[in-house]
């Protein structure tokens, strides 16, 4: 079983996953999200992040076929860049017609497609895209509404309820790592087939600083605090269940109303964004 979350952040995608893994009564860990790039160094392209849930022979093909269709686009360009908002366009409906023709044939000889596929990429100009091909090979788009993503069966166990519960929407003002990362965590204590947040997530965003897309994973010091701060947030939110018992909910709001107020100005001084610090590049 799996949980994968694919979250737009600013100016990029992060894709957060568990890493367990079941055949059988068996269960053993599984890396679930891949990069796509071509080179090292200076040199690398940094293209796209795959994920996928369902059977696992079939994520692995379709992550080979993705990044095969985006290496392949990348030596047709004849230069070394990320292909343009219409260019992806037209890889995004290349990848839909080969996925919808190949499960058709899978499904021909009996074989039964139960597999979801998530993508995220950068256009040349900045804009994120996240896409889920479903088990027709259909790509729906939802890196504008609703701006997310949640693959596998950790989603219907309570991936889906806490983003609703937590506020989440497009514009999300926050750490997009640390939600993404609680929610797996959260949902890992109800559904033993759902891993425990153990790092796996990776992020691809456009870099102003070096004006091209870059792509990396979580840096030590960002897992190390996530860990510890989604451990504390799960400890604030019962204490803070707790204190509207013990005082009331109207005193609790008014005393959250003037944290947020000061956490505004704050905010307004400070004028960062923590995507650019949590994910190497």
């Amino acid at each position: 079983m799996t949980l994968i979350i694919g979250m737009v952040w600013d100016t990029g995608v992060v894709v957060t996953a568990d890493s367990r893994a079941s055949g059988g009564y068996i269960m053993h860990e599984e890396t679930k999200i891949y990069p796509i790039y071509q080179g090292k160094g200076q040199s690398e392209i940094d293209l796209a992040v795959v994920g996928g849930s369902g059977n696992s022979a079939l994520v692995k093909q379709g992550a080979s076929l993705i990044e095969k269709e985006f290496l392949g686009w990348l030596r047709a360009a004849g230069k070394r860049r990320n292909p343009n908002d219409e260019e992806l366009d037209e890889i995004v409906a290349t990848l839909e017609a080969r996925f919808m023709a190949r499960y058709a044939d899978l499904r021909n000889n009996g074989i039964s497609v139960d597999t979801e596929l998530l993508l995220a990429s950068l256009s040349s100009t900045g804009e994120p895209r996240l896409y889920v091909f479903d088990d027709h090979g259909i790509a729906n788009p939802l890196h504008k509404v609703p701006g997310y993503a949640l693959l596998g069966m950790g989603s219907v166990t309570g991936g889906q309820l806490l983003l609703r519960l937590l506020g989440y929407s497009p514009g999300y003002q926050g750490d997009l790592g640390l939600l993404s990362a609680f929610v797996l965590d959260a949902v890992s204590e109800i559904d033993p087939s759902v891993s425990p947040f153990l790092g796996d997530s990776l992020m691809i965003r456009f870099d102003e600083n070096r004006q091209k897309v870059s792509m990396g994973p979580l840096t030590a010091v960002a897992l190390k605090s996530y860990k510890a701060n989604v451990s504390k947030r799960k400890e604030m939110l019962m204490k803070l269940w707790q204190l509207a018992d013990l005082v009331g909910e109207d005193e609790v709001f008014q005393k959250l109303e003037s944290l947020f107020k000061r956490s505004k100005l704050k905010e307004a001084e400070a004028g960062s964004n923590p995507s650019d610090k949590v994910h190497e590049s």
